[in-house]
């Protein structure tokens, strides 16, 4: 049964693998999964995976985003499938053709997400970049959009903001998985940083969120895992 922890993603953003393995060695019983992202894996690779695999249960999220050529997707995802990771990020990007490039390198072995719109986007981002009206108007149809493309393709889910989770739930089903990133504690303030559309542990999980992104309100906790735990009690709460 999944435990109010297990909803916990903290993403390993440290410059060194000396301080990622840290917050491993200190977290491993606190939260479900750890995510490596582009800094760490580029300067770790593959062994930060094996290390975090053989520090305790938590499953590890490869949050590399990929974003090329479908035939270069395939080539990397088909890299990726090799590490014994839970999932993995492509943008939704352009074309779907980029999505089922990577849900075929993958072949079944690590769960595809579809990145919609980052949570550091905003309205007036959208509009600048120069999509339609009604994309800048309302964020959600663009995320619905791509969503639906990711779907489509054969992805597992997506990352999607937690204000977006229930429409999403509700237009696609309740097994498509959403990954929310852009968690704040009620603790925390709300304190927003680079974020712009952000939620609550318990509202995303209410919303219907499968898996939390949550890193500096326990990274920057004076102690991390204590901040870890009040989340988890945030989460049981509407569980």
């Amino acid at each position: 049964m999944k435990q109010a922890k297990d909803y916990i993603i903290f993403p390993l953003d440290v410059p060194t693998e000396k301080a990622a393995k840290a917050y491993v060695e200190r977290l491993s019983g606190s939260v479900g999964m750890f995510k490596v992202g582009l800094e760490l894996f580029i300067q770790s690779g593959p062994k930060m995976i094996d290390f975090i695999k053989a520090s305790g249960s938590a499953d590890v999220f490869l949050d590399l985003k990929l974003h090329d050529i479908p035939a270069t997707v395939l080539s990397a995802m088909e890299r990726i499938a090799d590490l014994g990771v839970k999932f993995a990020t492509v943008h939704c990007g352009e074309t779907p053709r980029m999505l089922e490039a990577a849900v075929s390198g993958a072949k079944g072995r690590v769960g595809v997400l579809g990145v919609t719109v980052l949570t550091s986007i905003s309205a007036k981002d959208i509009k600048a970049a120069g999509f339609r009206k009604s994309f800048y108007e309302d964020l959600t149809r663009l995320v619905i959009e791509r969503a639906d493309m990711a779907k489509s393709a054969g992805c597992v889910g997506i990352v999607c903001s937690g204000s977006e989770v229930k429409m999403i739930k509700k237009m696609m089903g309740q097994d498509f998985i959403a990954v929310t990133p852009g968690i704040r504690p009620m603790w925390d303030k709300m304190a927003k940083h680079d974020q712009k559309r952000i939620v609550t542990p318990a509202d995303a999980v209410k919303n219907g969120s499968d898996y939390l992104v949550i890193g500096r309100p326990i990274r920057d906790a004076n102690n991390p895992k204590e901040a870890a735990r009040r989340i988890a009690e945030e989460i049981e709460a509407v569980l």
